[in-house]
């Protein structure tokens, strides 16, 4: 069972305009609605008759992925208001929910209403001149952002690099290549993280509010500084003082103390404010514009002094929260909204919560702590990483004999096939080496390092316990392992000896799916029997903006969890619940046990349906020892092939730049420009031909069936053995629209898509001039 649909990260209207009132939708003849309301649901159940009073669930064998198709058929008709999820189980018949949409018929002498008072209305945005973008416009778009990528490849990588690896291979003895690599590093890292704040200084000069027209010159502008600045190596440090430097740098307010955990940066950074000691959770969006209606469009977002953002958390343009206040995990603040001083609110859209969230007391430290740290942390990078990234090559090739080939200067090697052979080589033995080499390091370090932290302590950050921590994480959290294990017998194994404590295993063969993650694995406990679908993030640190608290996360037995859904350590769920996509899980309240959870703030919807009981043989333990060794089976090929694909991939790359780097001699660094080229429109040719070949013996095409069926193994086969990471590139771009038409996606003309993620691309469709904002996910699957 599934959520409703997700909605892009930017809506529409979230408050009643002046004079209107909230209800001024609802239709006023109860038996009209009541026969409008049982058709569309026939048509959707596909049933002749819908009874006034059946229910939905335990009478008409609807489920939640069914009501979300009814209430989208509401959307689309003009005589009828929106119907959500929430109206749906609350009013769980035709007659119910027409009773719900009706009200009074207004009197003639009626005063108009009120508008409504729960947020200040957003201050007006000049109107954009001139009628929308024609094809002339996204063609030059196009071509722009092509050669704003050309130009990078060439400057910035190609001429850089051949220089530096030429002037570091130069340096006589192991010292002297070390100190190269030093300096040439250095120099590298410094260009990289100053091009971005150049060129939004000179590009955009201050964000201010206004509206884009996309594939609009102004909108080549706001994408080449969203790409340079979301690609800057300072990201890589969220959650320490040089991050907010970054920010700062980049033109936001940001006070004393603050912390920001979350690798989403925030474009329009002049428009961003935080007061100081104010706390920025994880997966958190703060991006300061929005795409809608073919525009984007930017606006403020402002946090008082000491206030908190939770994790997995949006917070739309012109939307603030004030001193003390807190936004509670899995929520969203929708424009116009505003947390006053000192409140809590949770909720999408929030709304204020009777709770205080937990909170970490305050350790006071001296004034050296963030600035050393901060020190540390670039001499690490300066004299450890960088050396080794850019002198680790030729130490590689001088000390491996296969690797020698590929440095020989001149294009007359690559017509000997020791040549390639060599490559061949070197591509097996660099990809197969690193995955036990990379299993050995996960399972291991993770936990030796996680005996430092005591659950339930309150720890200093920026200091070694803290440093631990992050190590802890980013060692632990392997999306390539993760999705080589996901869906399938041997993702239990892998996460128990990274340290979770999964109880007494009830095998299913898809206890967990290709991404999950966490903070601290040996503090990570799954009962037994629980299933979890995909993005499960479970969350394990509380901080405040000088100190941190790591506690144990668990999950209870018999529970089924949707997608994309945060856990926290407080979290109040039992036995046999189920969660459903991205819901809100509740940390207060009495224990959950034996109910379904929906929405944010969540509410109660029913455990099962009538339609899960056709499945209810799979249950015997007979039935399961026959089925699950197939299933077995089917996942160990499945892993084959997401190897092989991910190699053949590796070597094709791996004999790109070596080609590249035998034409150096004669056409300079022309051929690493144009090989860095090459190898971004190889990858998406390369994945998509991929994809094709697993549809092409297996369509994608509605489906009802177990999870021991042939047919649902071939699917999770179509979930791993592709790759969609290679798409991201790609965001804000018309390039990603003809990707979307090559992997089968039914698209419409000149669709914004600014990163949005499709799970089954041939079963999608979207219309002409359509806009997807950053995180959208549309999913096809339950």
């Amino acid at each position: 069972m599934v959520a409703e649909p997700a909605e892009t990260l930017a809506p529409q209207r979230t408050r009643p305009a002046p004079g209107e009132d909230r209800r001024a939708a609802r239709v006023c003849d109860p038996d009209g609605a009541e026969q409008i309301l049982a058709a569309v649901l026939a048509d959707v159940c596909h049933i002749d008759d819908v009874p006034a009073d059946s229910n939905f669930f335990s009478d008409l064998g609807a489920d939640s992925l069914v009501m979300a198709q009814f209430c989208a058929r509401l959307r689309k008709r003009g005589d009828m208001p929106p119907v959500s999820m929430k109206d749906i189980y609350r009013h769980p018949s035709v007659g119910a929910l027409a009773a719900s949409l009706v009200v009074p018929a207004p009197e003639a002498s009626a005063a108009p209403a009120a508008p409504a008072s729960a947020a200040p209305l957003v201050e007006p945005v000049p109107p954009v001149a001139g009628p929308t973008g024609g094809r002339s416009h996204y063609v030059l778009c196009a071509v722009l952002q092509l050669l704003a990528f050309l130009g990078y490849s060439l400057v910035v990588v190609a001429s850089a690099a051949t220089w530096g690896y030429g002037w570091i291979s130069a340096g006589t003895g192991p010292l002297a290549a070390y100190l190269r690599s030093v300096l040439f590093g250095g120099a590298a890292f410094l260009v990289l993280c100053g091009l971005p704040v150049v060129a939004k200084w000179t590009l955009i000069g201050r964000w201010k509010p206004e509206r884009i027209r996309v594939w609009s010159l102004g909108y080549v502008r706001f994408w080449l500084v969203k790409s340079l600045v979301r690609a800057d190596p300072l990201v890589l440090f969220a959650g320490s003082p040089l991050y907010t430097g970054y920010l700062r740098l980049l033109g936001a307010r940001i006070g004393k103390g603050v912390t920001v955990f979350s690798r989403t940066v925030p474009v329009c950074t002049d428009l961003l404010t935080i007061g100081a000691g104010s706390v920025v959770r994880k997966d958190a969006f703060l991006s300061c514009y929005r795409a809608h209606d073919g525009l984007i469009e930017t606006g403020p977002v402002t946090l008082g002094r000491n206030a908190t953002v939770g994790a997995a958390t949006v917070l739309d343009i012109d939307t603030s929260l004030g001193d003390g206040a807190q936004l509670g995990h899995a929520s969203s603040l929708h424009r116009g909204q505003s947390v006053p001083d000192g409140e809590h609110w949770h909720g999408s859209p929030a709304q204020r919560a009777d709770l205080a969230f937990p909170g970490v007391d305050a350790v006071p430290f001296g004034p050296f702590r963030r600035p050393l740290h901060s020190v540390l942390q670039l001499l690490t990078v300066l004299l450890l990483y960088l050396p080794l990234a850019f002198g680790g090559i030729g130490m590689l090739i001088s000390l491996a004999p296969q690797l020698a080939a590929l440095a020989r200067p001149g294009p007359t090697a690559l017509t000997t096939w020791v040549f390639y052979v060599e490559a061949l080589a070197a591509s097996v033995l660099l990809f197969f080496g690193a995955i036990p080499l990379g299993l050995l390091v996960v399972t291991t370090v993770p936990r030796f390092l996680g005996r430092m932290l005591t659950p339930g302590r309150t720890y200093p950050l920026f200091g070694l316990h803290h440093g631990v921590h992050r190590t802890i994480e980013l060692l632990s959290n392997r999306k390539f392992l993760n999705r080589l294990f996901g869906d399938s017998s041997c993702v239990v194994h892998y996460l128990r000896h990274i340290g979770y404590d999964l109880s007494r295993i009830q095998q299913t063969g898809s206890n967990f799916g290709t991404e999950v993650k966490h903070e601290v694995p040996s503090l990570c406990a799954v009962g037994s029997g629980t299933m979890v679908a995909d993005g499960l993030s479970l969350i394990n640190t509380d901080y405040s903006s000088t100190s941190f608290r790591v506690s144990r996360t668990s999950i209870g037995p018999r529970n089924f969890l949707g997608n994309r859904i945060a856990y926290p350590p407080q979290g109040r769920t039992g036995d046999n619940c189920l969660l459903a996509t991205k819901v809100m899980v509740p940390v207060d309240g009495p224990l959950r046990d034996g109910v379904g959870l929906l929405g944010s703030p969540s509410f109660e919807i029913p455990r099962t349906v009538l339609r899960d009981s056709s499945f209810d043989r799979l249950k015997e333990a007979e039935e399961l020892r026959r089925l699950l060794p197939a299933k077995n089976r089917h996942n160990v090929v499945t892993i084959g092939w997401y190897l092989l694909v991910r190699w053949v991939h590796f070597f094709l790359i791996t004999l790109l730049v070596a080609v590249a780097a035998e034409l150096h001699g004669p056409f300079g660094a022309v051929a690493l420009a144009l090989a860095n080229v090459l190898v971004v429109v190889f990858t998406a040719g390369y994945f998509v031909l991929v994809e094709r070949a697993f549809t092409a013996r297996t369509p994608l095409a509605p489906l009802f069936c177990s999870i021991y069926d042939v047919r649902f193994w071939r699917h999770e086969r179509y979930w791993k053995a592709p790759s969609e990471t290679y798409l991201r590139i790609f965001n804000g771009t018309p390039y990603k629209n003809v990707i979307w038409r090559l992997l089968g996606v039914r698209i419409g003309r000149q669709v914004f898509d600014d990163g949005c993620f499709l799970t089954e691309r041939a079963m999608a469709a979207i219309g002409d001039h359509s806009t997807l904002n950053n995180g959208t996910v549309v999913q096809c699957h339950s």
